[in-house]
C-alpha cells in the first residue's frame, strides 16, 4: 500500500500589511488570474504563438503559483487572528474530506 505524500511549504506572515478577508480574496483572484493567463498564453489559448522557451514558462508558472499560495496563507492568518479559526482542526477536516472523496488513501 502506498502512503500519502505531503509537500510542506512554509510561507511568512506578511507583517507590513493589514489584510481583510475582502482584500485578500480579491488579491487571491488576481493572482489566480495571472497564473491562468500565463498557462493560457503558454498553451496558445489566446490565439498567439508562445515565443518563450518551455523552461522559462514553467519557471514563471512556479513563481505565479507561489504568489497564489502566499495570498492563500495570508488569508489563513486573517481567519486565525481575526475570527479565531482553528486551522489545525480545519486541516484535519480537509484531509478527511479528501479521503472521503477518494482523492487520497
Amino acid at each position: 500500500m502506498r502512503s500519502t505524500e505531503y509537500r510542506t511549504v512554509s510561507l511568512p506572515r506578511l507583517n507590513n500589511l493589514k489584510p481583510s478577508i475582502e482584500s485578500t480574496a480579491l488579491k487571491l483572484m488576481e493572482e489566480a488570474g495571472e497564473l491562468a493567463q500565463l498557462i493560457g498564453k503558454y498553451r496558445g489559448l489566446n490565439g498567439e504563438e508562445c515565443r518563450m522557451e518551455e523552461s522559462v514558462v514553467i519557471d514563471r508558472i512556479a513563481e505565479e503559483l507561489l504568489d497564489v499560495a502566499q495570498v492563500a496563507v495570508s488569508m489563513m492568518y486573517v481567519l486565525e487572528e481575526n475570527y479565531n479559526i482553528d486551522l489545525d482542526e480545519k486541516l484535519k477536516q480537509h484531509i478527511e474530506k479528501l479521503m472521503g472523496k477518494g482523492y487520497i488513501k
